[in-house]
């Protein structure tokens, strides 16, 4: 259905049940699953959370400064994507991480068209360091990076299947939506995806698909 897509996926998603660290086995389902998306002509962009090593904003209650802490987590999502890039390159498609500020040579420094240069050849793009600011989650960085390649859709992957009135995991009486306006979701305050997030995808046009992983 969609020819381009952004992925993102939560941190703790890559950390296994406990969403804690790098669980290899589950970073080798998603490569795979990814490579076989690309070799059935689809155009893959990835954007990594880095809850399962540190994030900034729960920091700040730990007595990290936020900023600094932003910083700490936009480190996180270099390490994540990293490993995701290894599995894939492993099984044979061209992949490379790119950072939203300058880490060369740990990582290639983001740019648009050398990014889509890569998704048109049949590579992954990895992008990681949220926007390059703090108080900024990935989750919009992820919205502002499928704006900027043109994706047809942001596909965000979370441990539930869909989106719910409320985090289903914690309220038993939580009912799911089939369908889901940008304007519905945001007065209703939906937690899937930041405020900013949503209003990015509405502007741009690009519709968010959620589903489990």
């Amino acid at each position: 259905m969609y020819k381009r897509v952004l992925l993102k996926l939560s941190g703790e998603s890559l950390g296994g049940p406990s969403g804690k660290g790098l669980d290899e086995g589950r970073i080798a389902k998603y490569a795979q699953e990814v490579v076989s998306a690309v070799r059935a002509g689809h155009q893959v962009a990835i954007v990594n959370g880095g809850g399962n090593i540190f994030r900034g904003l729960q920091g700040t209650g730990k007595g990290f400064d936020r900023v600094d802490g932003d910083k700490m987590g936009m480190l996180a999502t270099v390490i994540n994507s990293m490993a995701l890039c290894q599995f894939i390159r492993a099984l044979g498609v061209r992949a490379e991480v790119f950072t939203a500020t300058p880490m060369e040579p740990i990582a290639r420094y983001y740019v648009r068209d050398a990014a889509l240069g890569l998704m048109e050849e049949g590579g992954v793009a990895l992008i990681a360091g949220g926007t390059g600011n703090p108080f900024f989650t990935t989750d919009s960085g992820a919205a502002l990076r499928a704006l900027e390649l043109k994706a047809d859709a942001l596909l965000k992957g979370t441990r539930v299947d869909g989106v719910y009135t409320a985090d289903p995991e914690k309220d038993p009486n939580a009912t799911k939506y089939d369908e889901l306006t940008f304007d519905k979701a945001l007065s209703d305050h939906l937690k899937v995806m930041d405020a900013t997030a949503f209003a990015l995808c509405e502007q741009g046009n690009v519709p968010i698909v959620v589903f489990d992983i």
